[in-house]
């Protein structure tokens, strides 16, 4: 991993005496009381922007007009420096602080997904078969609070932050680049590199007002694979005269799903799962050609490498059992997303003077993905878990589905998490000798 390590994060304790912990104190409080005052006033703002957002979803490498909003509004709140069309329709910009100082990075993601939205809402989807099911229309408001809060805090900043507003976190559509990735290549990072990079999730198994974590891996990698098995047809009534294919296809899957079982260090997290089998052309005709069509996570890029070796001596052992051939197309997809423990402890009493100690929850890595993960490769960075859920409300759905919102609280909270997280590395960064 390529950059520099979290400032320490005693840092502001400096050896000076009780004089210089009581001042760095002092100061603290006083930035959570202006955020938290910002932050209040905008809950209004915050609450329509979201919901504008929600009303007009746009799919991956097609948000034109949420790439124009978000500009509009980062001028509209003092940034002068907004450069559009990256990666398409990515947005990145800078507010420089009034003190010279490190710099840091948030990101927000701005892509919704094809799904229809269901909910009876004020601000049901205006697109069919488009929602915001994933968050994001959060995540880009939240980022926009922060920008509005932090540009009136211009004083206070030793240091620049950047924001990267990324289109096509849910995946490009086949064909065209998009997402982090692309992002990182047109530049999103460089001119000013931050020294870090910080990003957040609506997590619907959390409590509107509490955050989540995880040290070291949090998501999980994600790449994509298709098998095609290539057999002889024939008539049903004559398989000898064959080689089913779909047979062949049957045998591979079970046979795949021994790695997880037998090949793999069970210690070690790791799915292989098929979620698209094809095949035959009718009842009585002995197909020649199947196609399986999956996903391999794991939490280990050298676990991700193994599996690859593995899938090809399974499936090259298999077929030729049976005198089939097969060819594999292996896609690498998001890394692993790991979050440098340093940076995760770092950072950690900002979050718990925000919402509190309590509030503030370690969890287990989970096998979903996310494409901040490669922002990570090239600087440190530390992805966390905004709470969505309010039972009471019955706002319990989970993300990616059709049913999917968020307890609007979770506004203020997530801008005055991110706007803490941020200045509290700066300033960090600033008491490092």
């Amino acid at each position: 991993m390529v950059g520099a390590l979290s400032p320490r994060a005693d840092s502001q304790a400096t050896p000076g005496g009780g004089a210089n912990a009581a001042e760095a104190a002092g100061r603290r409080a006083g930035r959570l009381a202006a955020i938290a005052g910002a932050a209040e006033r905008l809950r209004p703002w915050l609450i329509e922007q979201r919901r504008d957002f929600h009303r007009h979803p746009e799919l991956s490498n097609r948000e034109e007009r949420t790439a124009r909003v978000v500009a509009e509004q980062l001028r509209a709140a003092g940034l002068e420096e907004v450069r559009t069309g990256v990666a398409k329709h990515g947005v990145v910009a800078l507010l420089r602080g009034a003190r010279p100082g490190a710099v840091v990075a948030a990101r927000a993601d701005l892509d919704a997904l094809p799904i229809q939205e269901t909910l009876d809402v004020p601000y049901k989807s205006l697109n069919p078969g488009v929602k915001h099911a994933c968050g994001h229309d959060v995540h880009t408001a939240v980022q926009l609070g922060v920008a509005r809060v932090l540009s009136q805090m211009r004083d206070r900043i030793p240091g620049t932050v950047k924001f990267l507003f990324q289109p096509a976190e849910e995946g490009a559509p086949l064909g065209e680049d998009g997402g982090a990735a692309y992002m990182i290549a047109q530049g999103a990072l460089a001119d000013p590199q931050p020294g870090a990079i910080f990003g957040l999730h609506v997590a619907p198994d959390l409590d509107v007002g509490q955050i989540g974590y995880s040290l070291g891996p949090a998501l999980a990698s994600a790449d994509r694979f298709l098998v095609t098995i290539r057999g002889r047809m024939s008539h049903g009534a004559w398989p000898q005269d064959g080689i089913d294919a779909i047979v062949v296809a049957a045998e591979c899957i079970g046979a795949l799903q021994t790695l997880r079982s037998r090949r793999i260090d069970t210690r070690e997290p790791f799915v292989l799962s098929i979620g698209k089998i094809q095949g035959g052309t009718r009842s009585n005709i002995i197909a020649d050609e199947v196609t399986l069509d999956g996903t391999v996570r794991t939490h280990s890029e050298a676990v991700r490498a193994q599996v690859k070796e593995l899938m090809r001596e399974v499936l090259d052992g298999v077929t030729a059992a049976h005198g089939a051939r097969f060819t594999l197309d292996y896609r690498d997809g998001n890394p692993v997303t790991f979050n440098p423990p340093e940076l995760v402890q770092a950072t950690l009493p900002a979050l718990r003077q925000v919402v509190g100690q309590a509030q503030v929850i370690e969890r287990k890595p989970v096998m979903g993905a996310e494409d901040f993960a490669f922002y990570q490769q090239v600087v440190p960075g530390f992805f966390y878990f905004l709470g969505v859920r309010n039972t009471a409300k019955g706002i319990t759905a989970m993300i990616h589905t059709a049913e999917f919102d968020v307890d609007e609280e979770c506004l203020v909270v997530g801008v005055q998490a991110m706007a803490n997280v941020l200045l509290d590395y700066l300033e960090r960064a600033a008491a490092s000798p």
